[in-house]
């Protein structure tokens, strides 16, 4: 593919790409710096590419997977049936900051909590892909998925047509029709709820809004009345059946969760529990997606489903049980180190490329609270071609699949990949320096 293309035409190639995204407004902003300035998140222009037999397997996994996880949040809300079996302790779960009391005795719309998720995975040197955690709440991504593709088509259509590369554009109507099936009501109206312009995803929020053809609103265009939501129009107040959420659990509804919060609006909780709204993500998904969770996630599938995982995990080791505790203490310097409730590359140590100053402050960190840590080994990561400046380079990569579950499983034949452009550098995370790739799924 690259061969007849000189490194001179590659970065002049790459240089219109990087105009595109600046164009297309695909910017995001980086919490923890004060410039305030937004960024791009760097789309390298070759693409990674996956063959169909490899992508049939992730996405077998992947149905299993979430299939087993939508299960497993429905139990630990209502019967607990795989608590009380000690197949996960119920110290985890009840310690979990994703746990939500409010929820328990609650079924969402169709039994169904985790509508819209995204599994990280990696592929080790061998070739075979591992689970590196699951993202049930808020998963951001997709918009830089959908619009890697319109660039890439654009920069090398031939290649594009000749590799008979499997399309990605039907996204939004799949996401639209899944939310439109939560509602009981034949022409139900959705909306999507954005904390705001300062969100760092905000551009996927308006981009996801527009292509759907839904109204994107803030907190206070929400009131709730007699049990009902309506956000408020030029024409009135009209009423909004189901409601793709953006903001975190427990800002939903001050009067439920967050006292302090602006992003929702009161009384939406009630008119969940009601009946009259539908949410997606439903409240509550994040206790599947605590990374002290997921360690126990080849015994939930086991368990729900009487099946063997056919994506592993990454070996785990689980700070609050004792034996996972002293081993990690031990070979602190050989492991990556990860907050259980943290995201975006903070909260993480990888040992072999940290110091003996920041060994100690993990050891005292785990030891002082070890539920709110888990280690994982430092892995091989498999590596793609990448341009760095005008050569091509080896970059460690992830793989952010994308999944909708409505009445049935649906896997987007495409992904996000993630790209650590800093040379040697593991972590992909966009935060952190991290870049992307367009993903091309191919035809058996």
């Amino acid at each position: 593919m690259l061969e007849s293309i000189t490194p001179e035409k590659l970065m002049e190639l790459q240089g219109a790409t990087d105009r595109a995204q600046v164009a297309m407004g695909m910017t995001f902003n980086v919490y923890h710096e004060n410039k305030g300035v937004e960024k791009i998140l760097p789309l390298d222009i070759i693409p990674r590419i996956i063959s169909g037999k490899e992508w049939s397997i992730v996405e077998r996994g992947l149905k299993q997977r979430i299939r087993a996880l939508n299960l497993f949040i429905d139990d630990i809300y209502n019967n607990q049936k795989i608590l009380k079996d000690k197949i996960v302790p119920e110290d985890m779960v009840y310690s979990s900051g994703n746990f939500l009391k409010p929820l328990v005795g609650m079924t969402p719309p169709k039994g169904v909590w985790c509508h819209i998720s995204g599994s990280d995975l990696v592929r080790d040197e061998k070739g075979d892909f591992y689970v590196l955690e699951d993202n049930l709440r808020v998963p951001s991504g997709v918009s830089y998925l959908l619009e890697n593709r319109e660039i890439l088509k654009r920069v090398f259509p031939t290649t594009f047509r000749g590799m008979n590369v499997r399309h990605v554009s039907d996204y939004p109507n799949m996401l639209f029709r899944m939310l439109q099936q939560l509602s009981g009501k034949e022409n139900p109206v959705v909306g999507l709820l954005t904390p705001g312009i300062y969100n760092s995803a905000y551009f996927e929020h308006s981009y996801l809004a527009l292509l759907m053809g839904i109204e994107l609103v803030v907190g206070q265009d929400l009131v709730v009345n007699n049990d009902k939501v309506y956000m408020k129009t030029t024409k009135g107040l009209h009423q909004v059946d189901v409601i793709y959420r953006r903001i975190d659990d427990t800002f939903l509804d001050p009067e439920v969760f967050n006292p302090n919060s602006m992003l929702g609006a009161k009384g939406l909780f009630q008119a969940y529990k009601k009946g009259n709204l539908a949410l997606a993500n439903a409240p509550g998904t994040g206790v599947a997606d605590d990374k002290a969770i997921y360690a126990y996630v080849p015994r939930i599938i086991k368990y729900y489903l009487n099946e063997e995982p056919i994506i592993h995990n990454v070996k785990t080791h689980i700070c609050a049980e004792k034996e996972g505790l002293n081993y990690v203490l031990q070979h602190i310097e050989d492991l990556v180190v990860k907050e259980t409730n943290a995201a975006g590359g903070y909260g993480m140590m990888i040992g072999p490329k940290s110091t003996k100053e920041e060994h100690e402050k993990f050891r005292a960190l785990v030891k002082a609270n070890p539920r709110n840590y888990i280690a994982q080994p430092t892995l091989a990561l498999s590596t793609v071609p990448t341009l760095v400046n005008d050569l091509i380079e080896p970059r460690h990569v992830d793989l952010r699949p994308f999944i909708l579950y409505g009445e049935d499983i649906e896997v987007l034949p495409g992904a996000l990949t993630r790209v650590a452009l800093k040379k040697g550098s593991l972590v992909v995370n966009s935060s952190q320096g991290g870049g992307s790739k367009d993903t091309w799924v191919l035809y058996e």
